[in-house]
């Protein structure tokens, strides 16, 4: 077992605790060349141990000295996933923890073939990310965000900004861990693939007392009257709208929809990944889907308004819904399907995708309909 070989920046434990053998005995988990994940944990007392992917479960065998061992496929790329010990969840200090599902999670990150170089930390510089608090008049409190910076950083420079939201359960952590983003732009950057940008990550599931309305839309608040200014007035950066963009994956992406449509004088650039056009569940139509009865001013709006879905995402019917709701009207977006589901995988894949399409100025093909 290489126990220097744990995923650092991803989990909650950013050392984590390789555990006393004569005491605790040798508990690991290993990634095998294979994709598959061995883990011998000890619970000497217990009648079950089992790995559950969201009701798919593993059986861990009852080894010596109240070890418990197995080997298993739980797919390629970022998984969660639950430790059950005689049907209790429990979190383990031997295994990686995220943050997911509105809770401390365990997980495993299993290369992807064909996208190992992504982000790897040898050979490019690297950029930083800071954690600031911002004061908001619309919760009352202050609300933290994440401010990505490229390594060629020059608070002489006026840069562009991108604003990344995550998904429902998760934080303003879950782009810099799970999803690796500040990693992938750093290779970009020194590829030549991108522009110098700032990303800002907040959290899209804040809570105000006394708010009454829906929570997707309270974000929308926040962002537009707390962290843009805050942003604009701590960094250099440029604030006319074609060099401000905005993206999420899931409910990250309803937000950038209704926030971005909605304020179209704001955003010249939209990410949609896991992308919801429309509510799910909206029984009635939306208001910010209403310029797009206007082609001609959504067209005009945005250089780039991208969507991008999962092949296997269990939303995809709302994605084959806003297809159909696109049909008819002649407005440019990007269309993308990447093999996977609604996981990490899907939204670094769409990530990578869509960073090199922004504040490219004298390009404005990357606006195309495909």
């Amino acid at each position: 077992m290489d126990k220097t070989a744990y995923p650092l920046d991803t989990a909650v434990s950013f050392d984590p605790y390789a555990g006393e053998p004569g005491r605790d005995g040798d508990q690991c988990f290993r990634i095998n060349p294979d994709g598959t994940v061995f883990f011998r944990l000890k619970a000497p007392n217990a009648e079950t141990v089992e790995i559950d992917q969201f009701g798919s479960r593993h059986a861990l065998t009852r080894a010596e000295d109240g070890m418990w061992e197995g080997t298993f496929d739980l797919g390629r790329g970022f998984k969660y996933f639950f430790l059950k010990i005689d049907g209790a969840d429990i979190l383990d200090p031997y295994l990686p923890i995220g943050y997911g599902c509105c809770r401390p999670m365990h997980f495993v990150d299993v290369p992807v073939p064909g996208e190992e170089d992504w982000d790897l930390l040898d050979g490019v510089p690297h950029g930083s990310v800071s954690r600031l608090y911002v004061p908001s008049s619309v919760t009352g409190k202050h609300e933290i965000i994440l401010v990505w910076a490229p390594a060629s950083f020059d608070p002489l420079k006026a840069y562009p900004v991108l604003y990344l939201q995550h998904g429902y359960g998760e934080n303003e952590t879950g782009w810099t861990y799970q999803g690796h983003v500040g990693r992938i732009a750093d290779r970009l950057l020194a590829e030549g693939r991108m522009e110098e940008m700032l990303i800002i990550m907040a959290n899209g599931m804040m809570r105000a007392p006394g708010w009454t309305g829906e929570g997707r839309d309270l974000f929308r608040q926040v962002l537009l009257t707390d962290i843009i200014p805050f942003v604009e007035s701590r960094f250099p950066v440029k604030t006319d709208k074609w060099s401000r963009a905005m993206a999420g994956l899931s409910m990250g992406s309803y937000q950038t929809s209704v926030t971005t449509l909605t304020h179209p004088e704001l955003f010249g650039y939209a990410g949609l990944f896991s992308g919801f056009l429309s509510f799910p569940r909206a029984e009635s139509p939306e208001e910010h889907l209403a310029i797009l009865d206007t082609p001609e001013v959504f067209n005009e709006a945005f250089r780039v308004f991208y969507r991008a879905m999962g092949t296997e995402d269990q939303f995809f019917a709302s994605f084959t819904r806003d297809d159909a709701l696109l049909a008819d009207k002649p407005v440019r977006t990007v269309r993308r399907t990447f093999p996977g589901g609604h996981d990490w995988s899907v939204w670094r894949r769409s990530i990578r995708d869509f960073l090199p399409m922004l504040f490219r100025e004298n390009d404005k093909a990357a606006a195309r309909s495909d």
